[in-house]
């Protein structure tokens, strides 16, 4: 397992830097939040017996998020990327929305993650601990129906007007009942294995622009 995910490593640096982030298609959020969504991607990435293989989306929607009673104030954005300034957070990826440029893969990955039954994946945070710059976001993730806790690495920074959170997790597709899809013919058979990465922008509503 551990030498699976060490060789995803590589294609998950490359993503980070090939892979611009998208405005999210799905930004309809309460105007009261004290925090938005204003652009998301959210990728999976593995190999197989073939190749490296790449599936993302930007069809991310940002359910919850609440911030622990202290941080508030002109500072605020500054202290979202402290641990323990988020009393909850929550987002849903529309699973059959990724998509890949592998031919043939796109449909049997959504019915490997059965799609048409469990639409969503949710992301459900209990607690954000670590340090800055290298903080640790601590939940539960579903995904195919299956619900898993998971602790992901997260990278946050603040600057005059936004928020930018990077981070990643390596997961077994068989954790969560699912098996590796294949490609056209089945001559490409993907491992278990994938480490999934998102890339969100969270801004204060006063700066967020449709």
């Amino acid at each position: 397992m551990h030498t699976r995910i060490s060789s995803l490593l590589p294609a998950c640096a490359l993503l980070a830097g090939l892979v611009a982030i998208a405005p999210s298609a799905a930004l309809a959020q309460d105007a009261t939040a004290p925090l938005v969504l204003t652009a998301a991607r959210v990728s999976i990435a593995g190999t197989s017996n073939v190749d490296q293989f790449i599936a993302s989306t930007n069809e991310v929607k940002l359910t919850r998020l609440a911030l622990a009673p202290l941080v508030a104030g002109p500072d605020l954005l500054n202290a979202v990327v402290r641990p323990g300034s988020l009393d909850a957070f929550e987002i849903v990826v529309k699973a059959g929305t990724l998509t890949s440029p592998t031919k043939g893969l796109d449909e049997n990955m959504w019915k490997a993650l059965k799609t048409a039954q469990y639409p969503d994946i949710v992301f459900r945070m209990t607690r954000l601990d670590g340090q800055p710059g290298a903080l640790r976001a601590i939940g539960t993730l579903t995904i195919a129906g299956v619900e898993n806790e998971v602790t992901l690495d997260v990278m946050a920074a603040a600057n005059a007007s936004t928020v930018t959170v990077i981070g990643h997790v390596p997961l077994l597709m068989t954790d969560y009942g699912i098996t590796p899809p294949a490609g056209v013919f089945g001559f490409m058979k993907a491992n278990p294995a994938i480490m999934v990465t998102f890339d969100l922008v969270l801004a204060m509503p006063r700066t967020f622009t449709r």
